[in-house]
């Protein structure tokens, strides 16, 4: 199914928490975010991570990305790795996902930046600053920052992280990447929504931004109302996804995350919140299924654009 929004569009948006804007096309001429259609306000993006158990590599996700119609690709930096050890040029492969009409909005990352050990936090530094050179390479735009290395164990107080997180942006800023604070239900740092948000907005730089999850809000037991007191563009990328009922929120992983439509989640309500706020940024399909891995990569994405489409036009 082919989405309604055209791919030839620029997207204007908005930097950290209503300071400041961003803009970056989905391909080609350039319209504005008016042009998409009222009901689907939002680019759709495909995280590889939803195909990655069939692990046909970089250059083939992108390819079916592009024939499912989507509008980016969300990669792991991993797997960005891993193509470049097996000899891949990411010249090429920025060209590839340029010449197939996609955008690389964001990507998923996992640098130390917040853990309160000094030495560990320079080198989570360092390998920010690698990830990032490695996304510019190929046209890449932000990337997320979780509370990696402080999940087991709480980590630094929220006015401690929002000055870590300010670096990470003050790094991302030299080098064109913006790190968005990502909200990681299962951990003991930055598990809700208000967490993440309050660090993005202490930060007090112009490029600070939230990276919300449907699963994680429901992990850390975010009610999906303060979604209400996010201003649009204070959030540049989403990650969409759905969940069952059972099993229970203290035993559920990442792994029973279903398409959008198919589990309990209040999908409508969040599109509907997400658009009355001014959000036009990205839905980004962000699964983990280990049965979707076992099936044909090509219609695993399809039926999770359909599914999020659906969700999105039903949010009347």
């Amino acid at each position: 199914m082919q989405p309604n929004l055209s791919r030839r569009e620029l997207l204007a948006t908005g930097l950290a928490l209503g300071v400041g804007c961003g803009a970056g096309s989905l391909a080609g001429a350039q319209a504005t975010p008016a042009a998409r259609s009222p009901a689907e306000p939002f680019g759709y993006s495909l995280n590889t991570s939803t195909i990655r158990g069939q692990e046909l590599g970089i250059v083939r996700e992108v390819e079916i990305a592009a024939a499912a119609g989507y509008h980016a690709i969300e990669p792991w930096l991993g797997e960005l790795d891993k193509y470049v050890k097996e000899g891949g040029s990411l010249k090429d492969l920025g060209k590839r996902i340029r010449d197939l009409g996609l955008t690389v909005e964001s990507a998923i990352g996992f640098a130390q930046w917040i853990v309160d050990d000094e030495e560990a936090r320079r080198k989570g530094l360092e390998q920010a600053r690698r990830d990032m050179d490695v996304l510019v390479q190929i046209g890449g735009k932000r990337i997320a920052a979780p509370p990696a290395g402080a999940t087991d164990k709480p980590g630094p107080d929220l006015a401690t992280a929002a000055a870590r997180y300010r670096a990470l942006l003050e790094l991302g800023a030299q080098i064109g990447i913006t790190p968005q604070v990502e909200v990681w239900g299962f951990s003991k740092t930055l598990s809700r929504l208000g967490e993440s948000t309050q660090v993005a907005m202490e930060s007090k730089h112009p490029h600070a931004c939230v990276l919300p999850d449907v699963y994680h809000l429901y992990k850390g037991g975010s009610d999906f109302e303060g979604l209400k007191l996010l201003a649009g563009n204070g959030v540049h990328v989403f990650h969409i996804n759905d969940y069952p009922a059972a099993p229970p929120r203290g035993e559920i992983t990442d792994a029973y995350r279903v398409y959008p439509g198919d589990g309990v989640a209040p999908l409508k309500s969040v599109v509907r919140t997400l658009r009355d706020n001014g959000y036009r940024g990205f839905l980004s399909l962000e699964l983990f299924n280990r049965e979707y891995w076992k099936q044909d990569a090509a219609e695993v994405a399809r039926t999770g654009l359909e599914k999020t489409r659906a969700v999105v036009q039903s949010a009347t």
